[in-house]
């Protein structure tokens, strides 16, 4: 079963027109990447999946469920991760990680906590600290190990290394492989090239509402940086 179809979409905000038709797919298993710069549809795209939006027409999908008749369903197969997560500054990460996993209605064990936490790298020494002495790239590893705690097969990561150092990008990029590898499918929205490059199977170089190239990994290799940023600019200044 493919995790996520979108088919024709067209979406408007304000009155404008945003997205105009755009189609693509995410595989099991897989990172796909809708790679744009500022304006070009990536939020609403991901809003529309959430069903915060409504389509105009066209349609989308996640496990087969319709994002507009069954926003609930769709909801509890996909943890979002956005740009800034938000977590409480005064909780440490187990009282974090605890304290939304019971607004969803899953109880967990020390076990299971320190496991998620490992799986994502997170020093011990750190666990107990408050969030508010956290770097960025320590709360987005928490926020990966509720999606991982969450049990959901479908990720959306919202422009997930803006304001990350070069160590906390690569480390985080190792982490989203790892998490496609165990099976996790993954849409991450971005305008940086070289991630996308990194993680991605497929690349959708999104522009204006429309998708005007794609790009896809060779076996067992990633995409070509040179080749997608030659035609991220090309678009960009066409």
């Amino acid at each position: 079963m493919t995790a996520i179809v979108v088919q024709d979409l067209r979406v408007s905000r304000g009155g404008t027109e945003v997205l105009k038709g755009i189609s693509f797919s995410v595989d099991p298993g897989s990172v796909y990447a809708l790679l744009g710069g500022n304006g070009a549809g990536k939020s609403t795209t991901l809003l529309t999946l959430l069903g915060f939006l409504t389509p105009d027409s066209g349609s989308a999908s996640v496990l087969d469920n319709d994002v507009t008749q069954c926003v609930s369903r769709v909801r509890q197969q996909i943890a979002y991760l956005p740009e800034a997560a938000t977590l409480y500054p005064h909780l440490n990460a187990y009282e974090n990680l605890e304290y939304f996993l019971d607004l969803a209605g899953r109880k967990t064990t020390q076990l299971e906590l320190d496991q998620a936490l490992d799986e994502v790298g997170l020093q011990l020494e750190s666990r107990s600290r408050h969030m508010e002495d956290y770097s960025k790239g320590m709360r987005q590893k928490v926020a990966i190990s509720l999606a991982i705690l969450r049990e959901t097969p479908v990720l959306l990561l919202d422009e997930p290394t803006s304001g990350l150092d070069p160590v906390a990008i690569d480390e985080f990029n190792a982490l989203v492989r790892n998490l496609a590898g165990l099976g996790k499918s993954i849409l991450m929205v971005t305008h940086d090239v070289y991630g996308a490059c990194q993680v991605a199977n497929r690349i959708g170089l999104l522009r204006r509402g429309q998708l005007v190239g794609s790009f896809d990994a060779p076996a067992g290799e990633r995409i070509e940086t040179d080749r997608v940023h030659a035609t991220f600019a090309e678009r960009a200044t066409a």
